[in-house]
C-alpha cells in the first residue's frame, strides 16, 4: 500500500513539473511574438515617416521655394511698374516684394542697411548727392524712365498772370531744386548765373524781374502746398500721386532739355551687388518690351521710357 502511494505521489509531482515547464514555454513564445509584432510596427512607422519625408523633399524640389527679392519704391509710377513683373520674376524663382515709400530718404537708408535688395525711385544726380552727403555706397544698375518736371497752378492759373512778389514753391533737395530753377529759367521767369546748371540754388539767381519769392518745400508736400502758393515745380511721380497729370501743367521740361538727358529714374543696389543673380533678374524683367509698352500706354507723356 505504501509502495502504491509513493508511486502515485511521484507521478503527480512529475506531472506538475511537466505542466509548469509547458506554461513557461508558452509564455516565452507569446512574449517573443508580441515583441516581434511591436518591432515590426515600429519599423513600419519609421518607414512611413521616411517615405513622407522623401515625398516632402520631392515636392519641395519640384515646386521650389521662391527667393525673396525686396525692392523699395515710390508708389507712382515705380511700384506700379514693378507690379507688372511680379509674375515673371516668380517664374524665375523670385518672390518680388515691393515696399512702398513716400519720401526720398528711407528707401536709400534701408538699402544701405541691407533691409532691401534694391530700390527704384530716384535719378542719378539725387543718388550721387545722397551718397556724398550720407557716406552711403549705392550704385545705379539701369535707367528706366524719365518723368518730366512740371510747373503747376496754385493761386495763379498761368505764367502770364503771375504778379510781382508771387510765391513759387520748389523742392528743397539740392538736385531737384536745381531742376526746378532751370525750368523757371526756361520760362523766362528768372536768370541763373552762367554755369550754375544742375547744381543751381536760389543763391545762383542772377535776375528775378518779378521778385518771385522762391519757397523751398519737401518734394512730397508740394502738391499739398498748391492752395498756398501761386505756382509750384513738382516732380512727376509726386504730381501723379497727388492726382495731377502732366497735361495739367502750365509748363514742362522739354524732351531735349538738359534735365531729360540727366534725370532718368534708375534701379539702385548696394555697391558689390551689381552683378548678383537677383539684380540681373530684376533688371532683365524691368527693361523688357512688355514694361515699355505698359509705361507708354498707362502714363502717356507723364512717364517716358528711356530703354
Amino acid at each position: 500500500m505504501k509502495k502504491k502511494i509513493a508511486t502515485l505521489l511521484i507521478a503527480t509531482l512529475a506531472f506538475g513539473v511537466v505542466g509548469l515547464t509547458g506554461c513557461g514555454a508558452n509564455d516565452g513564445a507569446t512574449n517573443e511574438a508580441t515583441e516581434n509584432a511591436a518591432t515590426e510596427t515600429t519599423q513600419e512607422t519609421e518607414d512611413a515617416d521616411t517615405a513622407d519625408a522623401a515625398t516632402e523633399e520631392t515636392t519641395d524640389a519640384a515646386t521650389g521655394e521662391l527667393e525673396v527679392l525686396k525692392v523699395g519704391a515710390s508708389i507712382t509710377p515705380h511700384a506700379e511698374i514693378l507690379a507688372q513683373v511680379k509674375d515673371t520674376l516668380a517664374a524665375e524663382g523670385y518672390d518680388l516684394q515691393v515696399v512702398e515709400y513716400n519720401d526720398y530718404v528711407l528707401p536709400n537708408t534701408a538699402l544701405e542697411d541691407g533691409e532691401l535688395d534694391a530700390n527704384f525711385f530716384q535719378h542719378q544726380p539725387y543718388l550721387d548727392d545722397f551718397n556724398a552727403e550720407n557716406g552711403t555706397h549705392l550704385v545705379s544698375v539701369a535707367a528706366v524712365h524719365f518723368e518730366p518736371f512740371g510747373l503747376y497752378a496754385g493761386k495763379t492759373d498761368s505764367i502770364a498772370n503771375l504778379k510781382d512778389g508771387a510765391i513759387v514753391a520748389v523742392p528743397n533737395d539740392t538736385t531737384n531744386e536745381a531742376r526746378a530753377l532751370l525750368l523757371l529759367e526756361a520760362q523766362g521767369l528768372i536768370k541763373l548765373k552762367e554755369g550754375a546748371g544742375l547744381t543751381a540754388t536760389v543763391l545762383d539767381i542772377e535776375e528775378n524781374p518779378l521778385n518771385l519769392e522762391i519757397k523751398e518745400i519737401e518734394a512730397a508736400q508740394l502738391v499739398r502746398s498748391l492752395p498756398d502758393v501761386d505756382i509750384a515745380a513738382i516732380n512727376g511721380n509726386y504730381a501723379a500721386e497727388g492726382g495731377l497729370n502732366v497735361a495739367d501743367a502750365i509748363a514742362v521740361e522739354a524732351s531735349d532739355s538738359l534735365a531729360a538727358d540727366t534725370y532718368a529714374n534708375v534701379i539702385v543696389v548696394k555697391e558689390g551687388n551689381e552683378n548678383s543673380e537677383k539684380t540681373q533678374a530684376l533688371v532683365g524683367v524691368v527693361l523688357s518690351d512688355g514694361v515699355k509698352s505698359y509705361i507708354e500706354e498707362t502714363y502717356g507723356n507723364a512717364v517716358i521710357p528711356v530703354f
